[in-house]
């Protein structure tokens, strides 16, 4: 009996002993899954910046001339302004046989809600693509990409789409895809920069300082835009607006290949209360509304190649919605508006008639 008293007393003892030796080992495994974590977490952060170094090099590397000649490329930067104004205003000779304008609004179609209350959703404007490029806030890196409209409307969630990381984050909602490419808008100290991305293989092609002096936003319902990059059946245009002529919006020709400016405007389309700007057929579309938003409207119609008067364009209204617009992309292939109405994703179907039956 004593001998079976001391073997309980011992085996008390050592089950003791293990299940806190057992707890002192859980302890440590805790801790060091803990240590794991942390070291994972500063491992892809890490990852994350030798990415972004990697895209800064490479954006770097496709700068021309290079960094050092900054005395040539400012010289380059006031040729270029020079040459722009001396074309300034001057007649427009067209590149396509498009004489259509808008009637109406058709239809309007509400997708879903996504993201912050300003953005940018569009389709490549002259490819045939069926992508759908979401540009979220007027700040940002990242472009989030959805293989087709049904995947778009259907998830909620961003992680059912593909994302693009840009070398350098964008400035406004004046962006455009066209033609496999992204033209967004950089900010560098007082002046912007047209980026040249391509989508397929994820580099920058070319970039330029926008050749205009003193640049301010050019919708006074929208501050955070500076240059609006629009497309339309002629090609690529810039919407922007500088403090010469700080009350109306000026208009410019595009060179997709080598984002030379071919041509300038100064057109008679106030800034104030404008949100929003389109081109269709060689003619700025202004989209006005109120600072206590009510229904949209194109009030204002500048045609570069004067065959359509201002008084005889037709007044557009938009169907009131949410709020203000924060951007509207034409897309010429389909005939319809992609709009962002305060965290809205919306499609307007365009009625279109000749000009000469307006």
């Amino acid at each position: 009996q004593e001998r079976i008293s001391q073997w309980h007393d011992q085996s008390s003892r050592y089950s003791t002993e293990l299940r806190d030796f057992k707890n002192q080992v859980l302890g440590m495994l805790e801790a060091a899954e803990k240590e794991r974590e942390v070291m994972r977490a500063e491992a892809e952060s890490a990852a994350v910046r030798v990415d972004r170094l990697e895209r800064e090099v490479d954006y770097l590397e496709t700068q021309n001339p290079a960094p050092p000649c900054v005395e040539v490329d400012e010289t380059l930067m006031d040729k270029q302004v020079a040459t722009a104004k001396q074309r300034k205003n001057e007649k427009y000779t067209k590149l396509t046989d498009c004489s259509d304008t808008i009637a109406s609004v058709r239809a309007m179609k509400i997708l879903k809600r996504f993201g912050s209350t300003s953005g940018l959703w569009t389709k490549d404007a002259a490819g045939n693509s069926e992508k759908i490029y979401v540009f979220d806030g007027t700040a940002n890196d990242t472009v989030y990409v959805f293989p087709r409209m049904r995947e778009f409307t259907l998830f909620s969630a961003t992680r059912k789409a593909a994302r693009i990381k840009l070398p350098y984050p964008w400035v406004g909602t004046g962006h455009l895809v066209y033609d496999g490419h992204l033209y967004y808008i950089r900010q560098q100290g007082l002046s912007f920069q047209v980026i040249k991305f391509n989508l397929a293989n994820k580099t920058v092609v070319d970039s330029s300082v926008f050749p205009a002096e003193e640049q301010i936003p050019v919708f006074g319902l929208s501050p955070f835009t500076y240059i609006e990059v629009a497309a339309d059946e002629e090609g690529l245009w810039a919407i922007y607006a500088t403090k010469e002529d700080e009350k109306n919006i000026c208009l410019a020709k595009l060179d997709p290949g080598s984002l030379d400016i071919e041509q300038m405007w100064d057109t008679p389309c106030p800034r104030e209360n404008a949100e929003g700007a389109f081109v269709v057929c060689g003619a700025l579309h202004v989209v006005y509304n109120t600072r206590l938003p009510s229904r949209s409207r194109v009030q204002c119609v500048f045609d570069v190649s004067g065959t359509l008067a201002p008084e005889d364009a037709s007044l557009v209204y938009f169907p009131k919605r949410y709020g203000s617009h924060s951007s509207m992309k034409y897309s010429p292939r389909e005939r319809q508006v992609y709009a962002w109405d305060d965290g809205y994703q919306i499609i307007y179907r365009m009625e279109m008639k000749k000009k000469m039956e307006v």
